[in-house]
């Protein structure tokens, strides 16, 4: 739970209406659930009007229901079980329209990301990977298919390139140890956070290398041992992590790459198209 919104619930709750206590008093003990909650969702588990729902949080200083609602989310997604996302996937959504709702969901993720990511420090994680030694992607866990979609096509761009696969611990740094300073290690991470992708990036740090972290927040775990930290939002659909945001920041990174990399990748693709031809990679119609 935030605590500083803890704190604000804490000191106000005594001056705070009947109301006002009931919605204090639920977020409180089932913040799990609030978190994920719709104004109109919480009035009615509360037995107060919708109205009296935004005006509590702008009570807290919020300017609207559905910041206060984000503050919780991005500090609780990171601490539910399985389980708990579960239930709160059903509070959220329940047996409404669910491809709706996801749909949505992914939209807005992507609108908040446009707003607040850096653009500044996009550009130097673009100029970071140009002009790298070697490269080093490490995403585990659900964020191992951003990991090896950015490494499959920054593959086809550089000679240097290697994804961290999902093994052992002393595997997993064997894969890293000659990292060294003019490398880069990106890293990516998403609630609920790996603890074995922050331990790596504490290593690439320590050998010198150049740290990318792409995730959530600025209170991620990972912008605590990024040298550049690209914020893309997710969400959670039940049991599910919902990437679409950081997906699209990945290939926004592949695009600004390519553009910025030297002449020999117009080369590089002409050698691959000549051995997917030969080869028979792609079908006739690919």
């Amino acid at each position: 739970m935030d605590k500083d919104l803890m704190s604000v619930i804490i000191e106000r709750e005594p001056g705070f209406s009947k109301s006002q206590r009931a919605i204090s008093r639920y977020i409180t003990e089932s913040y799990d659930k609030a978190a994920f909650m719709t104004a109109a969702r919480l009035a009615e588990k509360t037995g107060v009007s919708e109205s009296t729902v935004v005006r509590f949080a702008q009570e807290l200083g919020y300017s609207s229901y559905p910041e206060m609602r984000r503050a919780l989310a991005d500090v609780v997604r990171g601490r539910l079980t399985s389980v708990q996302r579960i239930q709160a996937a059903h509070e959220m959504i329940g047996s409404g329209d669910i491809i709706r709702h996801v749909l949505t969901s992914d939209i807005e993720q992507i609108k908040m990301t446009l707003e607040e990511i850096s653009s500044e420090e996009f550009d130097k994680a673009v100029t970071a990977i140009v002009k790298a030694k070697s490269i080093y992607i490490c995403g585990l866990r659900s964020s191992s298919a951003l990991s090896h979609f950015l490494g499959f096509y920054l593959n086809m761009l550089f000679e240097n390139v290697k994804v961290i696969g999902e093994y052992s611990s002393l595997e997993v740094f064997e894969q890293i140890m000659h990292i060294s300073q003019g490398d880069v290690f990106i890293a990516m991470s998403f609630p609920r956070y790996s603890n074995m992708t922050i331990r790596e990036m504490r290593f690439a740090r320590d050998k010198g290398a150049t740290v990318i972290g792409i995730t959530d927040s600025a209170t991620s775990p990972v912008t605590r041992y990024a040298d550049i930290a690209l914020l893309a939002r997710s969400d959670m659909a039940s049991f599910i992590d919902t990437l679409v945001a950081p997906l699209s920041v990945v290939n926004a990174l592949i695009v600004a790459v390519s553009n910025h990399a030297d002449s020999d990748v117009t080369n590089r693709f002409e050698k691959l198209e000549s051995i997917w031809n030969e080869y028979g990679v792609y079908g006739e119609n690919g």
